[in-house]
C-alpha cells in the first residue's frame, strides 16, 4: 500500500510539472524535492493517515529556499560560517548586516555564481551552482555595479530579454515610465542612477520566481527611491520571492518583510514584522524606560526598544531593531528561535 501511494503521488507530480512547464525532465529536481518531502511525512504518519500526511506536507512545505549549514571563504579569510535559514515564497526579504559580513557573497551563492565550501543550498529542488537552464529561468541576480553599455535602454532590454522566456517588454517600458527614464536614451549617456533604474526595470520585467538584489537603491536620488518602492510593490507577483540586500533600511522600510540580520557566523534574526512587533516594543515617547534594550535620540524625538510584555502594538523601527540585535545577539536569537 505504501509503495502504491508513492507511485500515484509521483504520477500526479510529474503530470503537474508537464502541464506547467512542458517538460518533466527539466523539472526533475523539483519533483525529487517534493517526492522526498512527501515520502518523509508518509513514513512519519503512516499511509493509513493520508489526510494528515497531505495536510502536514502542504502546510510545512512553504520554504522554497533552504540554506543548510553553509560556509564560504575567500582564500584563508572566512566570510560565512555555518549559516542556516529558510525563505518562504511570496515574500520580500530585507537582508541586513554590517559591512563585510557576507551579504553579497550569500546572494552570489544563491544564484549559483559561487559554490558553497560546506553545507548545501536547495532552491525548489535545485542546487544553484549546477546552473541548470530550468533553474536559471527562475532566478535573476541584480548586482550593485551595472554596466553603461553603448546601447539604448530599449535595445538592451530587447537583446538580453531574448535569454529570458518570461521577459515582458511592455512591463519593462511601464516601469521605465514610473522611473521617468527614457528607453530611447543610450545607457552610456545616462547617469549612474538612470542606468541603475534601467537594470531594475529589466529585472522586474523578467518575471522570475526568485529575484536577488544587491543594494538596489545605491546611486538613486530621493524621488527615484520612492519610484523603486512603487515599482517593486506593483510589479512583484504574489508567488515571487525577493531578497534585497541593503544598508539603507529607510529606503525600503515599508516594503521589506521579513527581516534577516546576518552575522559572519550566524543568522541573528529571520522574522516577519508582525513577529518582531509581537516580541519587542518600539516606544517613541520621551519617557525613559529603565528596561530598554536600546535607546536613541533622533531629530524627531527618541526611540526605545524593550521587551513587549504587555501585548503593546507599535511600529517597528528597523534601524533601532538592527542596533538592538547587535547589542543583544544571544538574547534576540533566543527570543526568536523557532
Amino acid at each position: 500500500m505504501f509503495k502504491l501511494v508513492l507511485k500515484y503521488f509521483s504520477k500526479i507530480l510529474i503530470f503537474y510539472h508537464i502541464i506547467n512547464y512542458n517538460t518533466a525532465e527539466s523539472q526533475y529536481p523539483v519533483f525529487k524535492h517534493h517526492f522526498k518531502q512527501f515520502t518523509f511525512f508518509t513514513k512519519q504518519f503512516g499511509y493509513s493517515n493520508l489526510i494528515i500526511t497531505f495536510a502536514v506536507y502542504y502546510f510545512t512545505n512553504t520554504a522554497m529556499i533552504n540554506i543548510n549549514n553553509i560556509s564560504f571563504s575567500y582564500g584563508n579569510v572566512p566570510v560565512l560560517k555555518n549559516i542556516t535559514m529558510q525563505l518562504e515564497e511570496g515574500r520580500i526579504y530585507g537582508l541586513l548586516g554590517e559591512n563585510g559580513v557576507g551579504k553579497t557573497t550569500l546572494l552570489s551563492l544563491l544564484c549559483g555564481l559561487k559554490k558553497v565550501e560546506k553545507g548545501s543550498i536547495d532552491i525548489d529542488g535545485y542546487s544553484p551552482f549546477e546552473r541548470r537552464p530550468s533553474f536559471l529561468e527562475m532566478e535573476y541576480f541584480l548586482a550593485d555595479e551595472v554596466a553603461q553599455m553603448p546601447l539604448t535602454a530599449e535595445k538592451f532590454a530587447a537583446e538580453y530579454g531574448k535569454f529570458r522566456s518570461r521577459f515582458d517588454m511592455g512591463k519593462f517600458l511601464e516601469i521605465m515610465e514610473i522611473f521617468e527614464n527614457d528607453p530611447k536614451k543610450m545607457l552610456n549617456k545616462m547617469s549612474f542612477g538612470q542606468v541603475k533604474k534601467t537594470y531594475i526595470a529589466f529585472a522586474l520585467a523578467c518575471n522570475c520566481k526568485y529575484l536577488f538584489m544587491d543594494e538596489p537603491t545605491n546611486g538613486l536620488d530621493i524621488p527615484s527611491k520612492a519610484q523603486f518602492r512603487k515599482a517593486v510593490t506593483k510589479y512583484t507577483s504574489e508567488d515571487s520571492t525577493l531578497l534585497i540586500s541593503t544598508h539603507q533600511v529607510r529606503d525600503l522600510e515599508n516594503i521589506i518583510d521579513p527581516i534577516i540580520i546576518l552575522d559572519r557566523q550566524d543568522v541573528l534574526l529571520n522574522a516577519s514584522i508582525a513577529e518582531i512587533a509581537d516580541k519587542l516594543t518600539f516606544d517613541y515617547s520621551n519617557v525613559k524606560n529603565p528596561d530598554a534594550l536600546y535607546s536613541e535620540m533622533t531629530p524627531g524625538g527618541s526611540v526605545q526598544v524593550y521587551m513587549n510584555t504587555d501585548d503593546e502594538e507599535s511600529k517597528v523601527n528597523i534601524e533601532a531593531l538592527f542596533n538592538t540585535v547587535h547589542l543583544h545577539k544571544e538574547l534576540i536569537k533566543g527570543l526568536f528561535r523557532k
